[in-house]
């Protein structure tokens, strides 16, 4: 990791939940313990911060990712009401938002975790010691409660979308939303089967989503990012299912790069493209309200650690890319399916709930 932020440890001793990828970040008594996906499956290996400031670095350098970070963010607010619980309220509140600010800008293109670090602030009011540890914990559970439900919604959305039998194509799917719509699509008596693109450069879709859904039983194919659209164009292929790291009012959708060529490729063959996002985003009214994180070059020029190009070739890396709406089929929310144009009918709808 950069700047020395988290060190290594041993895996910690408590029995796994199934999938792995499920719980993968975890809060002790002085620590927030994550597991580094960049080495997962192969390696067991889980990062030890020990303060808001390594957990921001550690999300910034990828040890965790698709739902993972939100949940760093949560544990990682409260590594900072520990530290800022002996200062005056005032100076703890200001300390706390500081820690916000930070993990927010780790990683900016997703609002999850802006949204981790309200629920932590929320019942933080002017209060300092015992009481602002015990409150920033409350909103820690709460935000994470709050997460699985929205996501076990969705699944349940998605999973009705879905014909029995469906052959999925996905690209570097959210492990919570794929685990919930995998049960969500179990509960109704059917199954269905993954094609997963491997994403570079980082391989999640072959090392994170892929081993999630062999974990769960499930038929599944990897596949070459480059693969996608022949899948698409034979035939292979009922729908393409992503998860969304934001989607704008106007429908645009904002996932992990490659995302876009694999909407385009499906709507000229005619298959659906379903993205999930718990909720659009009332923020980012358009696509150019949504900052789009470019990371490191270098990350390209490497494969799990292996340089794939010589020292003369220099890398590119867009980390997200944006699908105009006339590319999405449905954007599946946790208050039901939308049309990418007919997205501001999900707060109309909270409002007449």
């Amino acid at each position: 990791m950069t700047g020395q932020a988290a060190h290594p440890v041993a895996e910690p001793t408590a029995p796994w939940t199934v999938p792995t990828l499920a719980d993968s970040v975890r809060l002790t008594d002085d620590a927030v313990l994550i597991l580094d996906r960049r080495r997962f499956p192969f390696e067991r290996d889980w990062v030890r911060c020990a303060t808001v400031e390594e957990v921001a670095a550690a999300i910034a350098d990828m040890v965790t990712q698709s739902s993972g970070p939100y949940f760093a963010a949560l544990h990682g607010m409260v590594l900072a009401a520990r530290a800022a619980a002996t200062r005056p309220p005032a100076e703890a509140r200001a300390e706390l938002e500081r820690a916000g600010a930070l993990l927010v800008a780790s990683r900016s293109t997703n609002n999850h975790l802006r949204k981790a670090v309200d629920a932590v602030l929320a019942p933080c009011g002017p209060v300092s010691g015992a009481e602002l540890v015990a409150a920033a914990e409350l909103g820690a559970r709460r935000g994470a409660e709050v997460y699985h439900a929205r996501s076990r919604a969705l699944g349940e959305h998605s999973a009705r979308l879905l014909p029995p039998g469906a052959r999925v194509l996905t690209h570097c799917w959210a492990d919570s939303y794929l685990i919930e719509t995998v049960n969500a699509v179990r509960a109704l008596g059917n199954e269905v089967s993954f094609v997963c693109t491997e994403t570079r450069p980082y391989l999640q879709g072959a090392r994170l989503t892929a081993e999630t859904l062999a974990e769960m039983g499930v038929d599944t194919t990897l596949i070459t990012d480059g693969m996608g659209a022949a899948v698409l164009a034979a035939g292979e292929v009922d729908a393409l299912l992503t998860a969304a790291d934001r989607v704008t009012m106007d429908g645009h959708v904002v996932n992990k790069v490659g995302t876009l060529g694999l909407a385009v490729a499906a709507h000229a063959f005619g298959v659906p493209f379903l993205a999930q996002v718990q909720a659009p985003d009332p923020a980012a009214p358009t696509a150019a309200d949504v900052p789009i994180e470019h990371r490191c070059g270098d990350e390209v020029l490497h494969t799990l650690g292996v340089r794939t190009a010589s020292t003369r070739v220099r890398g590119h890396y867009p980390a997200f890319d944006v699908t105009p709406p006339r590319f999405v089929h449905t954007v599946v929310t946790d208050r039901g399916p939308f049309a990418p144009d007919a997205l501001d009918g999900y707060h109309r709808k909270a409002v007449s709930d």
